[in-house]
């Protein structure tokens, strides 16, 4: 995983949206699709996004692809945060 893809699909408020609808449960790209009112075609787009950032993964069910959430990618971003940060959270910078 690059951070600069991460953070390119973290950037934009509707994928991060569509990882909040994955944080419940997979869903497919018509489920996906209904929470918003924009085209099909928008919406493949913003998941191939947050497919090459690895930050969604795809199954195929009969005829359906349903996404769900790539948590490990998650964490691995959550975690550099953390390190960038430093200390246990209660220490303010001088």
């Amino acid at each position: 995983m690059g951070f600069a893809e991460t953070f390119k699909a973290l950037s934009d408020p509707v994928r991060r949206e569509i990882l909040m609808l994955l944080k419940e449960k997979p869903l497919s790209a018509g489920e996906i699709g209904s929470h918003f009112e924009m085209t099909g075609a928008t919406i493949s787009y913003h998941l191939n996004i947050l497919k090459k950032a690895d930050l969604v993964t795809e199954e195929r069910e009969k005829n359906f692809i349903f996404y769900d959430l790539n948590v490990s990618v998650v964490e691995e971003v959550m975690l550099w945060l953390s390190d960038l940060r430093g200390g246990d959270g209660d220490e303010k910078r001088a």
